[in-house]
């Protein structure tokens, strides 16, 4: 899959379009390390910020039961990312090509305090998969590079181009989430598959009898920390997902928590629970930046990210594979 991060219009200008009123309200500053503000007084969360991190969601095997990375362990591992950045992967025998490194936006740094995974509980540090959804998760790593391509329900959402899911976690690129603020709503505008999540402040509960894609969401604050609960989302269990732990399923349950820490620092952190998926809750916590240099990515505003424009890779993905089937007919060979 080619993903395209380009466009003419800023993700700014396209907001303001669509939400004047939102970008109307200018925020408040405070000095020192007071904590930011708007001007009607709420932690001000404004501004574009990344997650990308060398830090991986789950601890690596090789590290299991060390919680962090020591100091000449973090710069070893970041100076082989700085040295790879942009060396050509070769494809795998029987490809036409593979990723071309440009597209490619994957942070250089592992987060401030080194921990060696993401998720702070479990202590492992692991997904706390059930059995049955681990096993779909290791069928569906192989299924990906391997797997039958007889319709567009063989490719996972995000290569549909219909989003990878819920929480706002992307590593390898298009990592930046843009938030904007009024007094009722916070509008957080995700890079990845350009999509927008307007979450209403205060507001009645869910309602009933509603599923969605992202859930039915809803924020309110806790002293200046933004909590952010969502329910009700649809079953999602009939697709492919590019990670199992992502899956919608009517019960999973998201609370995210967001509290500035500084001009610079977005302290982002949050828990699933899903008794479909997991054998317990758990948590991860990435802290998010508005200093993109300091992460090794690239530096500036938002762009809109097209995906496939007309989607012409499930066309071209499917055409291939029945190219595959004819040449294989054609050699008397099965498929």
């Amino acid at each position: 899959m080619i993903t395209l991060r380009t466009s003419r219009r800023r993700t700014g200008m396209v907001v303001a379009a669509a939400l004047s009123s939102l970008v109307a309200l200018a925020p408040a500053a405070a000095s020192g390390q007071e904590t930011l503000r708007t001007a009607w007084g709420d932690p001000d969360l404004q501004g574009v910020w990344t997650g990308s991190t060398l830090t991986p969601l789950e601890r690596p095997a090789n590290l299991a039961g060390q919680e962090y990375l020591t100091e000449e362990e973090a710069a070893a591992l970041e100076l082989r990312a700085d040295e790879s950045r942009f060396v050509e992967r070769t494809p795998r025998e029987g490809d036409p090509g593979t990723y071309n490194q440009i597209w490619f936006d994957p942070g250089l740094r592992t987060v401030p305090d080194r921990r060696t995974a993401l998720i702070v509980d479990p202590p492992d540090a692991r997904v706390p998969y059930t059995a049955e959804m681990r096993e779909r998760e290791r069928l569906q790593v192989a299924y990906r590079v391997n797997g039958a391509r007889n319709s567009w329900v063989d490719v996972d959402t995000g290569e549909r181009c219909i989003g990878d899911g819920v929480p706002m976690f992307w590593l390898g690129y298009n990592p930046n989430h843009q938030f904007l603020q009024t007094p009722d709503h916070v509008v957080i505008v995700h890079e990845m598959f350009r999509e927008r999540r307007i979450i209403p402040l205060d507001a009645d509960g869910p309602r009933r009898g509603i599923h969605q894609w992202n859930g039915q969401t809803r924020g309110h604050w806790e002293g200046d920390t933004l909590v952010v609960e969502s329910t009700h989302f649809a079953d999602g269990t009939s697709d492919r997902w590019a990670a199992t732990w992502r899956m919608p399923t009517e019960t999973m349950h998201l609370v995210e928590r967001f509290r500035r820490v500084d001009a610079d620092t977005l302290e982002y952190e949050f828990t699933l629970t899903d008794p479909a998926k997991f054998t317990r809750p758990w948590t991860v916590r990435l802290p998010l930046t508005t200093n993109q240099a300091s992460r090794g990515v690239t530096e500036g505003p938002l762009y809109e990210y097209a995906c496939h424009e007309g989607n012409y890779s499930i066309v071209n993905v499917l055409s291939g594979a029945r190219a595959e089937e004819r040449d294989a007919d054609a050699g008397g060979g099965s498929h």
